[in-house]
């Protein structure tokens, strides 16, 4: 019973990127022509290395193929055509590439990490894919030699749900290393706070290291920035500061279309956005508290509870669903976001934040941006938006994140 209720769940739309489950479908045709499910006792027989072999090469012809379909799509979104490419045709909710995706060489590299070829019992899986597709668009923004600007989520993506940046974090030493390179950092993260001590509480660990490190110049210093509440406050590395950040005015970071957003606007986007989370509190009795900001509105447990995961996404299809329909909703950008244990709607999304550490910097160009989040299904995931405004790298842990930045400094030694 609980098998068939996952496998159902996960069958839904906000829970499934296009995308990833056409190439899983491609793919299941040579596993299953070729996996071998023979006896353990024949696990290192001659012919099942023949039979990886033949496999791995069926899955990089797979791969060769999309990497073309993908070229064809940028060709088409630049000379104005995006709606009628191949691949467009074939996955509907497929967004815009800024780079190359150098899917054949990603999944070579990704073979030799998982060891795809050689399952016999497990087919190429999600997480197979969603790392590939990682690898191809590192390899992209390597090859073009054009990052100039890293975003990262912060819960989940740089630290675990709900802690803070320690000293230890392995990611410091790695976001270092690219400040080191004059790589822009930019931390954009759901978290909306007014102060800098707030955002010196959760990033501390890497705020100090920064201070105190002696590999880095008051120029490269200078290249970390952070932006909360999705899109609405941003701070910047200031070494004078008692907690390391200094706030910046919108009026000097702010893209165009942001002076356009109305207060009244705001005030009542985010009342229809309480009203709904109200009724979705009392519909489902959660034991919730609601707080409401200048820029966002959201419920979270009391007494340090604990949500199901199936009352945070039933509460942010609900309110999100509400939003979208009213007018209000239709000419301001929102974000209604699960947390992982609350649930909040942000004016603004990643997409104006990624955008607005780009302008912030100078206008980055997207080809030339990396952002890193963990949350990038199509409903109720705050990073999905980012996808609109750079290259993207979904990942799973804050250790998949290192192992990301490990790669990446990987592909750039490899290159002359």
């Amino acid at each position: 019973m609980t098998t068939r209720y996952r496998v159902e769940y996960a069958l839904k739309t906000h829970r499934r990127d296009q995308l990833i489950e056409w190439i899983k479908g491609l793919l299941a045709v040579p596993f299953v022509l070729h996996s071998q499910p023979t006896a353990v006792y024949q696990e290192h027989s001659k012919k099942l290395t023949e039979v990886a072999l033949d496999t791995h090469q069926r899955y990089a012809e797979i791969f060769r193929d999309v990497e073309g379909l993908m070229d064809d799509h940028i060709e088409h979104e630049l000379s104005g055509a995006a709606g009628k490419s191949k691949l467009k045709l074939l996955v509907p909710t497929v967004g815009s590439f800024f780079t190359r995706v150098y899917l054949k060489d990603a999944f070579k590299y990704q073979d030799q990490q998982r060891f795809i070829s050689r399952r016999r019992f497990v087919a190429p899986s999600f997480n197979d894919i969603r790392l590939i597709l990682n690898s191809a668009q590192l390899l992209g923004l390597v090859h073009a030699r054009g990052l100039e600007l890293v975003t990262f989520d912060g819960d989940v993506t740089l630290y675990d749900d709900g802690t803070n940046m320690t000293p230890d974090n392995a990611a410091i030493p790695r976001i270092i290393r690219l400040l080191q390179q004059d790589i822009k950092v930019g931390i954009v993260t759901a978290a909306g706070y007014t102060e800098e001590a707030k955002y010196y509480e959760r990033l501390k660990g890497l705020l100090d290291v920064m201070h105190d490190s002696q590999d880095l110049t008051d120029q490269q210093r200078s290249g970390l920035i952070v932006m909360g509440g999705e899109s609405n406050y941003l701070f910047r590395y200031d070494a004078s500061s008692p907690h390391k950040l200094i706030y910046v005015p919108r009026e000097k970071w702010m893209i165009g279309e942001m002076a356009t957003w109305k207060e009244e606007d705001i005030t009542e986007l985010l009342n229809i956005a309480e009203s709904s989370l109200r009724a979705c509190v009392a519909n489902l009795n959660l034991p919730v508290s609601v707080l409401r900001k200048d820029r966002a509105v959201g419920v979270y447990p009391q007494n340090k509870g604990r949500l199901s995961r199936e009352q945070l996404e039933e509460t942010v299809l609900v309110v999100q669903n509400t939003v979208e329909r009213s007018q209000v909703g239709t000419r301001l950008p929102f974000c209604a976001f699960n947390g992982g244990n609350d649930v909040f709607v942000d004016i603004g999304d990643k997409s104006w934040g990624v955008r607005a550490c780009q302008q912030y910097f100078g206008g980055i160009d997207p080809a030339r941006t990396l952002h890193v989040g963990d949350q990038f299904l199509s409903a109720g995931a705050n990073d999905f938006k980012a996808r609109l405004a750079s290259t993207t790298a979904w990942i799973a842990s804050p250790a998949e994140t290192v192992q990301l930045l490990d790669e990446l400094a990987s592909i750039q030694k490899s290159l002359p």
